[in-house]
């Protein structure tokens, strides 16, 4: 797999990548946050390559203090072969090359699969409960 910067071309092809993994919600517009993303760090929005297919997806972001990973998806016909972990090292290395001493990820309730996988990968629950309020409805 070959990872690069995400393009406004795989705009689609990304969105339906993340339906189908099941991370949209209704009340979080994927086109507003991809136009959102691209005004902001542009280059931490990644897509994971595999025969001209985009097949992953990872946005995160720094905001001086840590780092954060969203929209981190792969095509579950791609699952399982290490593309995720591949996807997360890239992540991690231009988090560090920024000088960002944490990386944060949220995972939504119920998701206790993905919560072993984040552990197998060296990620632990951090005694922190994440809460949000939205500013600005989509």
């Amino acid at each position: 797999m070959r990872i690069r910067p995400f393009e406004r071309a795989d705009t689609d092809v990304v969105v339906a990548l993340w339906h189908e993994v099941g991370i949209t919600r209704p009340w979080n517009d994927p086109h507003r946050d991809i136009e959102r993303k691209m005004s902001v760090q542009p280059e931490l929005f990644l897509v994971g390559i595999e025969d001209g297919e985009v097949v992953a997806s990872a946005m995160s972001g720094f905001d001086g203090h840590r780092g954060w990973l969203y929209y981190f998806a792969v095509s579950p016909t791609h699952q399982g072969r290490g593309l995720g972990r591949a996807m997360l090292d890239e992540v991690e290395r231009l988090l560090i090359e920024r000088g960002c001493p944490k990386l944060n990820v949220q995972i939504r309730d119920g998701a206790s699969a993905l919560v072993r996988r984040y552990e197998q990968w060296g990620y632990a629950t951090d005694g922190a409960t994440g809460m949000g309020k939205r500013l600005i409805p989509d």
